[in-house]
């Protein structure tokens, strides 16, 4: 059974999912931001303050960083912890970052004799720090092992899509997909509501009540209404993250020949939004790029 987890990487992910993870493990904490060290301590997380002094003796090291290149730099910089790790211990990665992304680093570890769990999470801060995430997991039979535990007391939904790494983030890239069409979809749709000169709150509830309801549609609705305000949503998904993982959709459909039309077009959403300055706002504020004004 897992005692120690070591989870890199505070943000808006990373803190929650640590502080869930504290009530069941001992857990060690590390980021960059003094700021989100300080938020972690106060939850009952024990801050480290080097990367490699978290990870030294952890069973688990959770790993919440933005892309594969922060990856490739936490395992493998010059201050990378790889060689901090003891052998036998299991990287648990949670981002996404892409299955050439996983192929990179998991030869790697496994010439240094550590393990590497491929299992991106979706579901968002809240459901984090409730333990209530989708995680899905591409890992061979020891390393699904030795972090079981750790995967359980992090979702509601747990499921080993293959056995080895690189399935995870084949199916977290089906899963962004989606994700990333059904808020530019919900975007247009209030952006049109607007225009029509509907009562824009009246039409989202009416929306979530009907067929056209979806998750996305009820979570980032209500942001998109408030875009429009001098202080904007608040951030609880940066919209530059969509703009990497529809990337990442994107690349992956050309390279099994797929054609995904829909999915191109709401990656041009998301990318004119980083272009006009979004993409540290919430991605809710792609009704603006979509309507810049409010009708």
């Amino acid at each position: 059974m897992t005692t120690t987890v070591a989870v890199l990487g505070l943000g808006a992910m990373g803190l929650p999912m640590a502080t869930n993870l504290s009530q069941t493990f001992t857990v060690r904490g590390f980021d960059i931001s003094a700021e989100r060290l300080a938020l972690a301590q106060q939850a009952g997380i024990v801050p480290a303050t080097s990367a490699a002094e978290a990870v030294a003796d952890a069973d688990v090291v959770l790993v919440a960083v933005r892309n594969q290149a922060q990856l490739e730099e936490l395992l493998f910089g010059q201050d990378g912890i790889a060689a901090a790790m003891r052998p036998g211990a299991a990287v648990l990665l949670t981002s996404t970052v892409g299955g050439a992304g996983v192929e990179a680093v998991a030869g790697r570890l496994r010439d240094m004799g550590l393990l590497l769990v491929d299992a991106p999470v979706s579901g968002g801060p809240v459901r984090a720090g409730d333990g209530d995430l989708l995680v899905v997991v591409g890992a061979d039979d020891e390393a699904w092992a030795a972090t079981e535990d750790v995967l359980e007391a992090m979702s509601s939904t747990l499921v080993r899509v293959g056995d080895e790494p690189g399935y995870g983030q084949s199916m977290k890239t089906v899963n962004q997909l989606l994700c990333g069409v059904h808020i530019a979809a919900a975007g247009e749709a209030l952006a049109l509501a607007q225009a029509l000169g509907l009562d824009v709150e009246a039409a989202l509830k009416a929306l979530m009540a009907g067929a056209a309801e979806s998750f996305m549609l009820g979570d980032r609705g209500p942001r998109m209404l408030q875009a429009y305000d001098e202080d904007g949503p608040e951030v609880r998904s940066r919209l530059d993250i969509f703009v990497k993982d529809m990337g990442i959709v994107t690349a992956a459909a050309k390279s099994v020949g797929l054609s995904t039309p829909v999915a191109a077009a709401a990656e041009q959403l998301y990318l004119q939004g980083a272009r006009r300055g979004l993409g540290a706002q919430d991605d809710s504020t792609v009704i603006t790029v979509i309507a810049p004004e409010r009708d």
